[in-house]
């Protein structure tokens, strides 16, 4: 899918896959959040990790814009120090529960949507983002932190659904070949 260019575009797009993500979340019964699947990762962690992206870019441009030196991904690590550092989010967000990260991650879209409703095009898509240290502009940067995400979170959380499912129905075929 290419890149929104516009704000309409950007708006239209995260709206979109935001109300996507919030109907797969609905179908996720709360026993199912914190079940492990792939690489370690529950359902519960991604909610936590998209909700703290989101707030990572509102700080990269809240520090680009008042000048300040932006740590990118965040203090202390680098680009290549992902997985460390998406570890150490989820450990410091271990005793998050599924109704909390659900809250979390909807304010954290409200506080990404207040950030855009108030920008006019120019400022999302201008210009480089201030502080970003490469040609993104603010409006590319922030369509990574949601739609993008958001894409990537439900494709995430259908495959846990369908992976729990395919367990939950193991046994019941195991009984009937043996039957």
């Amino acid at each position: 899918m290419p890149a929104a260019t516009t704000k309409e575009d950007l708006l239209a797009i995260a709206d979109k896959e935001f109300s996507t993500l919030l109907k797969v979340i609905a179908t996720v019964p709360a026993e199912a959040a914190r079940v492990e699947i792939e690489n370690n990762w529950s359902i519960r962690d991604v909610l936590v990790h998209r909700a703290h992206w989101i707030d990572l870019f509102l700080n990269w441009y809240a520090d680009g814009q008042a000048g300040k030196v932006v740590a990118f991904p965040a203090p202390g690590y680098k680009w290549n120090q992902l997985r460390a550092y998406n570890d150490h989010v989820l450990s410091e967000n271990a005793d998050v529960g599924w109704a909390e990260a659900k809250l979390r991650f909807v304010m954290a879209h409200q506080r990404w949507h207040a950030l855009v409703d108030r920008l006019d095009q120019d400022e999302l898509y201008g210009a480089p983002m201030k502080g970003g240290n490469n040609n993104w502009s603010t409006g590319r940067w922030a369509e990574a932190a949601a739609s993008s995400h958001y894409r990537s979170a439900a494709k995430f959380i259908r495959a846990c659904l369908r992976q729990m499912d395919q367990a939950a129905q193991l046994p019941e075929t195991a009984q009937r070949h043996r039957g």
